[in-house]
């Protein structure tokens, strides 16, 4: 009932960005706070950043000042602007939301399908 659809992943250098898109599309009563989370190979997934229906945002220390979290609630999107990549940003990059559909008062937890952000030389 409920799709959650990333872009914008690739290869990139060290320094350089990227732009992640997440859209949620079905039947949609609401989208609640939506946000990012990663895994690397080997390491458990963690969240990168998180946006409230207010704009009130959250960020894990290691991407601070150069992640920007941000949604548009006309089109139920949010995206995640990447800049001065480093290697270890390397990951699996996810999207969540926490959606309510419609004919239902439950706030459940829905998953992208992952892209994947290699940054190297």
């Amino acid at each position: 009932q409920v799709q959650l659809v990333e872009s914008g992943g690739g290869l990139v250098q060290p320094g350089g960005s990227l732009r992640l898109s997440c859209a949620a599309s079905g039947r949609i009563s609401s989208v609640n706070t939506m946000g990012w989370y990663r895994q690397a190979p080997g390491k458990e997934r963690e969240l990168v950043a998180s946006i409230t229906t207010d704009g009130r945002t959250t960020y894990v220390d290691s991407v601070k000042g150069r992640f920007a979290i941000l949604r548009d609630n006309a089109k139920n999107t949010v995206y995640l602007q990447m800049n001065s990549l480093k290697s270890e940003d390397t990951a699996v990059y996810y999207c969540n939301a926490f959606i309510i559909t419609s004919g239902t008062y439950v706030n459940r937890s829905y998953w992208g399908q992952g892209t994947q952000v290699t940054v190297s030389s």
